[in-house]
């Protein structure tokens, strides 16, 4: 009966210490209990030697993976049978290694447990005990490496698929559980017919209320645009890009507001620093900021011409140019010769002359092409006169050839058109009914205090926001 086993296909658990073993079988003794396999694997790796015996007492489990003669249970019988008392494991014939080296046990019987695997019918996929493997198709061939390979292939994925898969999926019973209107009144905050819940947090029905990103939860007193109040009203309003309503103010109130100033320590040298950080930040956006001013474009240095006459409003256009000479521009000064000029310019002279700017007191010193940017301050609020004279109306008509953008600083109201055609114009404080034409107005912060403006009548309360230039909009 043990040569019916030949050539069959076992699998053998000894344990964890000994591992898992397959191969052929190719010897059964039951005087000795052995069983002998040729070409064995040891945990899936092939063992160095021919042919491995094992014990009977050393067998956790034993399974068939391919019977080559006769009924597979008949034979499980028979080497149950004759693997039933326990041995040691030995040495076969012609160089056989064994495995394990165990002593005999003849106290206690041990009979390891057979799995046969065999193909059953279809219909009993279902029914297939837990020691029942995936069955093989029919038609297989025993023996050889592509029968042994199918046989592989069918234990993973041989298994009977479900009869309930054929169904086909009913897509439109399924939505229908699917609650749409529910789930997107959630997310909107509003109910099924779209009125959005107010009130206390647990709503009409109990779900916390929700709001949009753009809804403000907290009650807020409405915006008041009109924040700034002045006791004479210059004639003109405007506003910034907020909303907010900056009125104009009259030459006289301007000139109180700035002695009241200057009382309470803001000097004129601060109000001139002030005023010259202020328009050369401006000016340096005009020409191109960041994307202008780069040390990559060294050789494309902006060029400024600047032109002063000898008064407060000058000596703000020198601040300005000594701050752009800082920052690498080009700047051309054109400051006619007076014998006596005010403390105030020859201070702010004093200073430019350590810049690199150039002076120049003769227009035909003046660039003959366009410049980047002029900057008017030929003007003064007190002296009037000096349109007439000659070095003004040169310098004038320069600037209006020169078909360059015009920026002035703290033009005067003087009733009249502005001798130099300005594309922008830059008020301090508060804006002067001045006319402009086709300008556009921009306002500075000089730093007067709150309360400074409180003493002259005036409710203050800051439109620069964030910032120390804005630009003003007419009302």
């Amino acid at each position: 009966m043990a040569a019916d086993w030949l050539g069959s296909l076992v699998s053998i658990n000894c344990g964890p210490t000994l591992g898992m073993y397959q191969g052929e079988v190719s010897s059964v003794d039951q005087t000795s209990q052995t069983i002998s396999l040729r070409q064995p694997f040891h945990n899936g790796v092939r063992c160095p030697v021919p042919e491995v015996t094992f014990s009977a007492m050393d067998i956790r489990e034993l399974k068939f993976l391919d019977i080559q003669t006769q009924s597979g249970v008949s034979r499980a019988s028979a080497v149950q049978g004759v693997l039933s008392d326990p041995g040691v494991i030995s040495s076969g014939q012609s160089g056989q290694n064994s495995r394990g080296g165990y002593p005999a046990n003849n106290t206690h019987s041990t009979t390891a447990p057979i799995t046969i695997l065999r193909k059953g019918p279809p219909a009993s996929s279902s029914n297939r005990g837990p020691n029942q493997a995936t069955p093989k198709k029919n038609g297989v061939k025993n023996g050889g490496g592509g029968g042994q390979m199918r046989l592989r292939d069918d234990e993973c994925f041989g298994a009977d698929m479900d009869e309930g898969l054929d169904t086909d999926f009913d897509f439109e019973a399924n939505l229908a559980l699917f609650d749409k209107a529910a789930v997107f009144s959630q997310i909107d905050g509003t109910d099924c017919n779209g009125a959005r819940s107010r009130g206390t947090p647990g709503g009409e029905r109990g779900t916390p209320t929700r709001y949009r990103h753009d809804e403000n939860i907290l009650e807020v007193k409405p915006v008041v645009y009109q924040q700034i109040t002045v006791p004479q009203h210059g004639g003109k309003e405007y506003c910034t890009d907020s909303g907010l309503v900056v009125p104009s103010v009259s030459y006289e109130l301007h000139k109180c507001l700035l002695a009241s100033a200057e009382r309470h320590g803001l000097s004129l040298e601060r109000r001139l620093e002030m005023t010259g950080v202020c328009a050369s930040q401006m000016a340096l956006t005009l020409l191109g900021g960041p994307n202008r001013l780069t040390p990559k474009n060294n050789h494309q240095r902006p060029t400024v011409a600047l032109l002063c006459g000898p008064h407060v409003q000058g000596a703000q256009g020198i601040s300005c140019g000594r701050h752009l000479a800082n920052h690498e521009v080009e700047v051309i000064l054109f400051l006619p010769n007076f014998v006596k000029m005010q403390e105030s310019i020859t201070n702010e002279l004093a200073l430019y002359s350590k810049t690199s700017g150039k002076q120049v007191a003769s227009i035909k010193d003046l660039p003959v092409s366009p410049v980047d940017l002029v900057i008017n301050c030929l003007d003064s609020h007190e002296n009037g006169f000096l349109r007439d004279q000659a070095w003004y109306l040169a310098a004038a008509d320069w600037a209006n050839q020169n078909r360059a953008p015009v920026l002035s600083i703290d033009p005067p109201v003087s009733g009249q058109k502005q001798a130099v055609e300005a594309k922008w114009t830059l008020s301090l404080g508060l804006p002067l009914p001045i006319d402009v034409g086709e300008a556009r107005v921009y306002l500075c912060d000089i730093g007067v205090p709150k309360q400074v403006f409180q003493e002259v009548g005036i409710n203050y309360h800051s439109p620069f926001g964030c910032k120390f230039v804005i630009p003003l909009h007419a009302a």
